[in-house]
């Protein structure tokens, strides 16, 4: 187990990226199996964050009960979904190593989706910098 001290005046981390971690509840069960519906999100997202796909985005849908994942690899890392129509939820993940703004879930996900509630988290991915990192050009 990696164990850093704590953060300080000479005892910066190195931001490796933010990650958006989103649930989202009450949604419309035949929204969440639609994957032109969900299609609609992630296209929404990554041209309104000026996101970059790389190849094709990949969607499954499954028979029972209906849901769908979706997984676009971005040059800024990736956006991912799983839906839950037998629950009315679904989740997403987005990742990006540069710096965006947020994106407003809450709004767009009630929009689009009919969510009742949309719960997101925000994880800052750092890195105690060390000798090594620096050595190899990690900036700060």
């Amino acid at each position: 187990m990696l164990n850093y001290p704590p953060v300080g005046a000479d005892n910066k981390r190195m931001t490796l990226g933010t990650e958006w971690l989103i649930n989202a509840s009450g949604c419309d069960a035949d929204a969440l199996s639609d994957i032109e519906r969900l299609r609609a999100v992630f296209d929404r997202v990554i041209n309104d964050l000026d996101l970059h796909v790389v190849g094709e985005i990949a969607w499954a849908k499954f028979e029972t009960p209906g849901g769908v994942s979706g997984l676009a690899l971005l040059s800024e890392s990736h956006l991912a979904c799983h839906t839950y129509p037998e629950f009315r939820a679904a989740t997403f993940n987005l990742y990006c190593c540069r710096e965006r703004t947020a994106w407003p879930w809450e709004e767009r996900l009630q929009e689009m989706l009919g969510a009742d509630q949309v719960s997101v988290k925000v994880v800052e991915r750092t890195l105690q910098p060390t000798p090594a990192l620096e050595e190899a050009g990690a900036a700060r």
